[in-house]
């Protein structure tokens, strides 16, 4: 499954007098007193959420027309936005010893944790980070590959090749061809390290690592503890899973090629960087597991267009009592790929005005998996309408997992008793036919557990200084081997930058968010299906028309960030921790399955 951000963009350069807003560089009077405070976090939570509106609508431009005017609007703006930001979060730390009521406290702490990449304070340097940041968005946007044969092909066009072609030669073709994009952005990704380093000690945090682990209500140690203890949970399944698959890929492929007793060659799986693989369903899936249908082909006999699909999706959300999306929505989203000119194609929700100019990009391809997609997307777009009533400070998820879980958490919904519902299918199956749809989906979830959690694995060490830049490709691949099990089909060097063919990379988009989602999806999903009343399989339960259901989860959303994640959490599932026991139940079928069918294999790696 794919999965993406939410994060309010950067744009617009705004000329703002940061004299004026008590943000000079001078020194300020020693005394600060808590009315001080007060007074500041209004003042700056004005300012910001002006500047947040035109700034979020330059790096809409950028993203939908990638030309050099654009990408030059965009790093000024990403230049003023920050600067202002940095600023404030530099005179939010100079409160950190007062006492001060908890709300005051948590907006200064908001402030200083607002930036993924905040930069020092100094005019060059800020400069600097925000024409990398600028940079290294285009070099991935651009980004195409002139095959073998000379065709020329976007990263969505090799992404379909990869999930369909079992020609392993074509798909190491495509796999060595992307990367080919990243090697250029390796210097200039060295660089922005070390400067938002310095941005991050500056607001009197070691690295920018333990700026990032801060922002989740508890110590950034005891966080990386919480992680650790999630993926144990779900580590079994995750290795019954990977025996399976790797025993079957080696059927298809011979085992000299997919060696029995080593991580999975990357190139393999369906997917561009092996961290899904529900495209291989059909080499690894279950025998005589047809559940009776195609979604994709039934997409295409009741003639959904892209629009179509996002109107079923907005049904969904209807269905549990939210208002319809307003009219702006549909004239101002990109819902498919323009003709004329390089856009961004990575799927995001945006929320341009903290108010209902909300809207979503993608490049929507006629799929049951993209069908999942946008339900996840409008997830962002409900939860941003939700608190649009917060102060500006508050206008965000529990934590950013929870923002990315909520439209996954719906599209667990999207189950053959929703399709029914929706006329997309004739007739639900008997839970006999299940393991091949719950195969289906842990190739999708379970098989990204662990992929969302090294992302950061990495980029916290490489922030660290643990991985030091002579080590970055090296590291990676550890990395991957480690926690996935999965190895480059060919020798790579330090000459390559293999983290950066991730999107999420060279656009500074922090992913232990999508770990978190996974956990969260599944368990916010038993919860859910408690209160609709739904007593059967939770993998077959939808909560689609339950208007108690949709109550539980407007009274989450609607709190946004105001009070810490455990609060919320408990809100919408009775629990202050989260569980990832829900993604056991979910697959016990499965798993009894995969037990049996592991039998005498040799597995791990």
């Amino acid at each position: 499954m794919k999965l993406f951000t939410t994060a309010k963009p950067i744009a617009l350069a705004v000329t703002v007098s940061l004299m004026a807003l008590g943000c000079s560089e001078q020194p300020t009077k020693p005394t600060a007193t808590k009315q001080d405070a007060i007074d500041f976090v209004a003042e700056a939570e004005a300012t910001l959420a002006d500047l947040s509106v035109e700034v979020s609508r330059a790096e809409w431009i950028y993203q939908t027309y990638i030309t050099e005017d654009t990408a030059s609007l965009a790093a000024d703006a990403g230049e003023s936005f920050t600067a202002t930001t940095v600023a404030l979060a530099h005179k939010a730390a100079k409160f950190d010893d007062l006492e001060l009521p908890d709300e005051v406290r948590r907006k200064l702490d908001k402030l200083k944790l607002a930036l993924v990449l905040p930069s020092p304070l100094d005019k060059e340097k800020n400069a600097e980070l925000a024409k990398i940041a600028a940079d290294l968005g285009g070099m991935y946007g651009k980004g195409k590959y002139i095959t073998n044969d000379g065709q020329v092909l976007s990263l969505p066009e090799m992404g379909q090749i990869m999930a369909n072609s079992r020609d392993a030669d074509e798909l190491l073709e495509l796999w060595q061809g992307w990367r080919q994009v990243s090697p250029p952005m390796r210097p200039l990704y060295q660089r922005q390290v070390e400067l938002a380093n310095q941005g991050a000690q500056g607001l009197g945090f070691a690295d920018l690592g333990q700026m990032w682990r801060s922002n989740y209500d508890m110590p950034a140690d005891d966080f990386s503890t919480e992680l650790d203890r999630l993926w144990g949970q779900v580590k079994p399944l995750y290795d019954a899973l990977h025996c399976h698959v790797r025993a079957e890929l080696g059927e298809h492929y011979g085992t000299d090629l997919v060696p029995q007793d080593q991580p999975i060659p990357a190139h393999l799986l369906g997917n561009m960087w092996a961290q899904s693989w529900g495209n291989i369903y059909d080499l690894v899936g279950p025998e005589n597991a047809d559940p009776g249908f195609d979604l994709t082909k039934q997409l295409a006999h009741h003639q959904y267009d892209e629009r179509d699909m996002v109107k079923a999706a907005e049904g969904f959300f209807t269905s549990l009592g939210f208002d319809p999306l307003p009219e702006t929505f549909w004239h101002r989203s990109q819902f498919i790929q323009p003709r004329d000119r390089d856009v961004v194609c990575h799927a995001s929700a945006w929320d341009l005005d903290n108010k209902d100019d909300i809207r979503i990009k993608m490049c929507i391809q006629r799929t049951g998996e993209e069908f999942a997609v946008i339900h996840h997307e409008l997830g962002h777009n409900i939860y941003q309408r939700a608190y649009k009533e917060q102060p500006y400070l508050f206008q965000g998820s529990a934590n950013d997992g929870f923002h990315e879980a909520l439209g996954d958490t719906v599209a667990l919904s999207v189950t053959p008793k929703y399709l029914k519902q929706m006329g997309l299918i004739e007739q639900v199956p008997d839970e006999s036919a299940d393991l091949g749809l719950l195969m289906k989906m842990a190739l999708d979830k379970v098989a990204f557990i662990p992929f969302g959690l090294l992302v950061d694995q990495w980029r916290w060490q490489v922030f660290s200084g643990q991985i030091t830049p002579e080590q970055y490709n090296q590291a990676w691949w550890q990395l991957r081997e480690k926690y996935q099990g999965v190895k480059a089909p060919i020798a790579r060097s330090e000459a390559d930058f293999d983290p950066g063919a991730k999107y999420h990379v060279p656009g500074n988009t922090p992913y232990t968010r999508y770990f978190l989602a996974h956990i969260l999806q599944f368990q916010l999903h038993r919860s859910l299906c408690q209160t609709a009343g739904d007593s059967g399989s939770i993998h077959r339960c939808s909560i689609f028309g339950s208007d108690d259901a949709g109550k539980v989860l407007a009274q989450g959303l609607e709190l946004g960030a105001s009070q810490p994640w455990q609060q919320t959490l408990e809100v919408m599932t009775g629990s202050k921790d989260m569980d990832a026991t829900a993604i056991l139940d979910y697959f016990a079928p499965l798993k009894v399955w995969l037990d049996e069918q592991n039998q005498g294999r040799q597995c791990g790696w």
